[in-house]
């Protein structure tokens, strides 16, 4: 997962970018502790500016933009028993996950995170909860696997980022449901949701409430904005670097046969715009 990191890495260039242009520290940057100009918004990276990338989803502080109103849509109705079981049966009786993911660690994990699949009309919600289903179906396996195969070989540990600085003694490789990676997610995820995400990265694959909570953090912060742009968006804001503009076509495919099938069971049509 990268959508975090570039979408960082794009704020710190355009803070950059002012400052080389005007020669001088702007009076509106303060970098993580905010305090921004009152007609500023402190972003969820804790920089001072206007625009969506400061004022939209995770704005800490200022005019931020409001919040889209709710629907009165039950999750819970939409994602049944025989919907999340009808995933999690495709597993083999061996797989880690087969006891860890259930449906009720979902809907309890779905009570911090209200707008999730209620926004906009029916369609709109039973879209969102297809391509959020669709894209941790793929992740785990259909919930077989609760952390990446060989994850512990791999480094997920950007050494540049300092304000969430690995532990030399922890792994940041993928966990839960989507798969969260990279300290620069555990870090933030760990901070909303409310466990030591650089210390006790493990949480996310003993806890299955906190591993649902890590997926559905991770979909409200840079997923959820793109969902009206079709179900391509989503697969960009989640592995676009490793699997759009051609970069693995097959496992675009895979994610949108999940998909569509996920709409045809929930009776939506899935859309434009399905591959990136």
């Amino acid at each position: 997962m990268v959508a975090a990191f570039n979408m960082k890495k794009s704020l710190l260039t355009l803070i950059l970018a002012g400052i080389i242009a005007a020669g001088a520290l702007p009076s509106y940057i303060e970098a993580q502790n905010c305090g921004c100009a009152t007609d500023q918004c402190c972003s969820r990276w804790g920089y001072c500016g206007t625009g969506d990338d400061y004022c939209g989803t995770g704005c800490q502080e200022g005019p931020c933009y409001a919040s889209p109103p709710t629907n009165d849509v039950s999750v819970a109705d939409i994602v049944t028993p025989e919907f999340f079981n009808g995933i999690l049966d495709e597993a083999d009786a061996s797989c880690a996950g087969k006891n860890f993911f259930t449906r009720s660690a979902f809907l309890e994990a779905l009570n911090s995170f209200n707008e999730f699949g209620r926004i906009g009309s029916v369609d709109d919600s039973k879209r969102e909860i297809a391509a959020f289903f669709a894209h941790v179906t793929h992740e785990t396996g259909h919930f077989c696997y609760i952390e990446e195969i060989d994850g512990p070989s791999k480094d997920y540990c950007d050494e540049t980022n300092t304000e969430y600085p690995c532990n030399p003694d922890k792994g940041y490789y993928g966990r839960g449901p989507i798969q969260l990676s990279w300290n620069f997610n555990y870090g933030p995820a760990g901070k909303s949701i409310g466990f030591d995400g650089l210390n006790s990265p493990e949480t996310v694959a003993n806890d299955p409430i906190i591993s649902f909570k890590t997926a559905l953090w991770y979909w409200t912060n840079f997923v959820h904005s793109v969902i009206d742009q079709g179900f391509g968006a989503t697969i960009r804001a989640i592995n676009g670097n490793l699997e759009c503009d051609g970069a693995n076509p097959t496992t675009v495919q895979k994610r949108v046969d999940y998909y569509t099938e996920y709409c045809n069971q929930l009776g939506v049509d899935p859309g434009n715009n399905l591959t990136c």
